[in-house]
């Protein structure tokens, strides 16, 4: 048991390293498509993204890497696919309508959102140590990103709605992959193409009405062709590694991976690509990367726990002579049964905020 369980932390924590280096890969790949080559096109080219994760996996499935594993609950999977494509344009929307500043405090909106959801829908609890570790988190990066912060009313609306259906996407993969007993892989294999058609079919008329130019008009050299392809490739990494990591954690625990991401964004683009940095950005990361040490603790020390309940359990069902848990508790013994973790996701892919300040740009 306990060697199994080592194997099954050690592929959280792979998962956990592949999201980041694979975020960070394709932020620098688009940060020149975006910034240096002008392909603003940010709805567009996350379709063609998840087109090319879909022909990856289906060739992966092909020669036999994983077993597909087909249900009759199609619309389900329709249903999340479709859901999380909008999330997506609603995302690209709200940066759209909105200041860089508040677009930072939308998706900071969403790991409170979460938890809101999380405990009165499906009564999942959060310790103290854990709000405590979570608010320290997103003070942290609140002060390392949030600069202006200008309101409007269609920009709130469309912020809202950005941050509900994120929120309700990233908790349906991971009951959905709970339920239907869906690996990683094979959910986003089967949700993919989904999500694709949602983002092709409403990405030139999203990316026209943000950038004021027509995706289908832009003027593709031979350079720019090699870093959507690159870009492309690299995020068949970034979104197997996002089901896989919301497959492993929770939602909330993936939020706060995503923040990570962007504190190592603001440092990397500091020390590499001499990127504006001041004090307060640098006070920001500190406290925030202190709020994730804390929360990683708790959740730590919370897996512990279960560990010797489950333990605890195991023991009392072996004394009671009784194989099966439910029957061992109406014979008196007090059994404790796991919970399911609940999970998220967000962009497929990212930029620092100075970046996506670029997208605003006629």
């Amino acid at each position: 048991m306990a060697e199994a369980s080592g194997r099954c932390q050690l592929g959280t924590v792979g998962a956990l390293c592949l999201s980041v280096i694979s975020s960070v890969a394709i932020v620098i790949c688009n940060k020149a498509l975006i910034s240096t080559l002008g392909f603003t096109f940010a709805t567009t080219l996350t379709s063609w993204h998840l087109i090319v994760t879909f022909c990856s996996l289906h060739v992966a499935q092909w020669i036999h890497l994983f077993e597909n594993k087909p249900f009759d609950s199609r619309t389900v999977i329709m249903g999340f696919g479709v859901l999380n494509g909008i999330s997506i344009g609603l995302l690209n929307l709200c940066l759209g309508f909105n200041s860089v500043g508040f677009y930072q405090m939308s998706k900071l909106a969403i790991i409170p959102c979460t938890v809101f959801l999380e405990t009165f829908f499906f009564g999942k609890q959060f310790s103290q140590r854990i709000q405590l570790s979570l608010m320290t988190l997103l003070v942290g990066v609140g002060i390392a990103t949030v600069t202006d912060l200008q309101l409007n009313v269609l920009g709130s609306i469309v912020a809202i709605l950005a941050v509900m259906t994120t929120c309700v996407a990233q908790i349906m993969t991971n009951k959905i992959q709970k339920h239907f007993k869906l690996s990683s892989t094979q959910l986003l294999y089967q949700s993919c193409p989904y999500q694709a058609v949602t983002l092709f079919i409403i990405g030139p008329f999203l990316d026209a009405a943000l950038t004021k130019k027509n995706v289908f008009a832009f003027d593709y050299t031979s350079y720019i062709l090699m870093f959507i392809v690159l870009s492309c490739m690299i995020s068949v990494s970034v979104n197997f590694s996002t089901f896989l990591v919301i497959g492993k954690t929770s939602a909330v625990t993936y939020q706060v991976l995503g923040h990570l991401k962007t504190c190592l964004i603001l440092a990397l683009g500091y020390l590499v690509l001499n990127d504006p940095f001041s004090w307060r950005n640098v006070c920001g990361i500190l406290i925030a990367l202190s709020g994730m040490g804390l929360y990683s603790h708790a959740c730590i020390l919370e897996s512990q726990q279960k560990a010797q309940d489950n333990t605890a359990t195991s023991l009392q069902v072996k004394e009671s002579g009784v194989s099966d848990p439910l029957l061992a508790a109406e014979n008196g013994a007090a059994v404790m049964l796991p919970e399911d973790d609940n999970n998220t996701s967000e962009l497929l892919w990212d930029k620092s905020a100075a970046d996506r300040h670029d997208l605003k740009k006629p």
